[in-house]
């Protein structure tokens, strides 16, 4: 759901085109890798740290990392974007590392982390969340410079008009991104055990075709008598 202080008049102007039926390849495609990796390796640079993930930017597959846990944590990122660009994930659990990034900024990419999957925000939201209402030129600054896109997904902030902005990767890609996000399922859980899991959380990937239910929020399954899952922590919303 939109914050009270949102302008909601963009929200009903951005409805998602319906993508053809090949979206989700064509996107794995446009970012693939040669070296396969859980056959679905992608083409982005990936910089790490033993702490997290420090960038990411599309290139050659090449992996950064100083160490033996920077390196696990790198593919672990390639995985799960594999994983999210063809529709089996919902949220990212690898952990980023932001520490050197100047205070607003960061204070801007976690207002960014906050904003749900298959939702969208708008630049004056950030701004008016980080207690700096007026900053919203510095916060499009600041989003268009963020070293791990996708995995922050600064992708979910647009204009108060409901255009777009602008993104990193190019106005294409953000649309694609917005748009699979729209036909993905956020929440899957189990008529069995009635645990509601994130899509793409381990324990929902147990879950038998015929016992899944999806849901649109926590607090929607929450009311039909479901539970978080412990695992992956879905939100309270």
């Amino acid at each position: 759901m939109m914050a009270p202080n949102d302008d909601s008049r963009w929200q009903a102007l951005l409805r998602p085109p319906t993508p053809p039926r090949d979206f989700a390849a064509s996107v794995v495609a446009s970012v693939r890798e040669r070296r396969v990796a859980s056959d679905a390796a992608l083409d982005f640079d990936i910089t790490a740290t033993n702490t997290g993930i420090v960038g990411l930017r599309p290139g050659t597959g090449a992996i950064r990392a100083d160490s033996a846990r920077a390196r696990s944590l790198a593919e672990r990122a390639r995985e799960e974007l594999a994983d999210y660009l063809s529709g089996a994930r919902s949220y990212f659990s690898v952990p980023v590392d932001l520490s050197t990034v100047a205070p607003f900024q960061r204070e801007v990419l976690d207002a960014a982390r906050s904003i749900p999957f298959g939702d969208v925000r708008s630049y004056r939201w950030i701004a008016e969340t980080i207690g700096s209402p007026k900053a919203v030129r510095a916060v499009g600054t600041a989003l268009g410079r963020n070293p791990v896109p996708v995995i922050v997904p600064c992708h979910r902030v647009l204009r108060s008009d409901g255009t777009l902005g602008g993104y990193a990767f190019g106005l294409e890609m953000k649309s694609r991104f917005l748009a699979l996000e729209h036909e993905t399922p956020s929440l899957v859980a189990s008529t069995t055990t009635h645990v509601v899991c994130r899509h793409g959380c381990p324990g929902e990937r147990r879950i038998a075709e015929r016992y899944r239910i999806v849901f649109a929020s926590v607090g929607e399954a929450r009311s039909a008598g479901y539970r978080p899952c412990k695992r992956c922590l879905p939100g309270p919303g």
